[in-house]
């Protein structure tokens, strides 16, 4: 979510520098032509595509040397929440501040509108029996959406207070829902209905099947993504509220209880001239542990995804031209990548596949 004022850009370059850095990049910008143009017209991409960056040589293997970064979608205010569909071979994804959810099909490209209202939902997932689950700004509150099209109210309060403003939600296979609740939705009227945030920042699971709801940690200032390991066995949460933004991880007892919490990964960059320092929002696992984070707020050579093994030591990016909220793995063999980025909707084939249904 909007975290500008969490955010910070350092550099430790001169003026000097500065000015021949900015003339270097100028002639090597005229050089290759425009900045890269994502329109419907815009001409084919010379491969392999060079916004994909390979930081350690562990990501080369992830790389498909022939395929692009393309944009299917522009025209959100900020696109967030991705989730793939693998029955319907759809995905759908939310647009927060004008209220609706989008789809996109795969079988021609065709997007539409999905859900309007949709109460500001923020993330979305499908459960183990294929139905869709929101984390809702407007209501506060953690809904499905049943096969017959009626909707459940999952959660909506904790110890009689209501939530700050759920924000995503993953699933594990014995049915528990876990979710985020940092109040992004409540502290303004663009993504939700301002108001007060009654109860702390905290992570949640509730059982669907009896309906209880425990809080598993508040120990961070705004959990925000969320992902299990491959095995179920680890919890990665970012936090957009620290000091520095960074991601932490937990090991998960008996399917419940979260323990061991540690730092994962930082997101500090540093480049030949300056450190960058931007944030995580979504995240997900693929099938060798690897942790794929939408990250932004730190400008060019930054926003976009950025790859971490499961030592937390990044080892590649994707770099998109405006800041990444969301993505999640789709796709008929779950190796395409669908990143939601402020104003528009992106996908790139990877050569690994997503740990789990979405």
């Amino acid at each position: 979510m909007e975290t500008e004022n969490k955010i910070e850009k350092t550099t430790k370059i001169g003026r000097r520098s500065f000015i021949g850095g900015t003339l270097a990049a100028a002639l090597a910008t005229a050089a290759a032509g425009q900045v890269r143009d994502y329109s419907p017209k815009a001409p084919p991409t010379h491969y392999p595509d060079k916004e994909i960056l390979i930081l350690d040589k562990r990501f080369a293997k992830y790389r498909i040397g022939n395929t692009p970064i393309q944009r299917l979608y522009t025209g959100t205010l900020w696109a967030e929440g991705p989730a793939w569909n693998g029955v319907g071979n759809y995905l759908i994804w939310s647009d927060i501040p004008n209220n609706v959810q989008h789809r996109w099909l795969a079988e021609d490209g065709h997007v539409s509108t999905f859900r309007n209202p949709s109460n500001n939902s923020n993330g979305n997932t499908f459960d183990w029996e294929g139905r869709q689950i929101s984390c809702e700004h407007g209501t506060r509150r953690v809904v499905r959406y049943e096969h017959n099209g009626k909707i459940t109210v999952l959660a909506d309060s904790w110890q009689g207070k209501p939530f700050n403003a759920p924000n995503d939600a993953v699933v594990h296979p014995d049915g528990g829902i876990w979710f985020t609740d940092p109040g992004y939705g409540t502290m303004g009227n663009y993504e939700g209905t301002k108001g007060e945030l009654l109860i702390k920042e905290a992570i949640y699971r509730l059982d669907a099947k009896t309906a209880k709801l425990e809080m598993v940690s508040d120990e961070i200032a705004k959990p925000n993504g969320l992902c299990f390991s491959p095995d179920y066995k680890k919890l990665y949460v970012s936090d957009t509220g620290a000091a520095v933004a960074h991601i932490k991880v937990w090991d998960v007892a008996d399917g419940r209880r979260l323990q061991n919490g540690r730092e994962f990964a930082n997101m500090k960059l540093k480049t030949k001239d300056s450190e960058l320092i931007g944030g995580a929002d979504g995240i997900r696992a693929d099938t060798d542990g690897n942790i794929w984070a939408a990250a932004g707020w730190a400008g060019e050579g930054f926003d976009g995804v950025h790859i971490f093994a499961s030592d937390g030591q990044r080892i590649g990016q994707i770099l998109l031209p405006e800041i990444c909220s969301n993505l999640c793995f789709g796709g008929v063999k779950r190796n395409r990548l669908f990143m939601t980025a402020s104003q528009s909707l992106y996908s790139v084939y990877v050569e690994t596949q997503g740990a789990h249904i979405t």
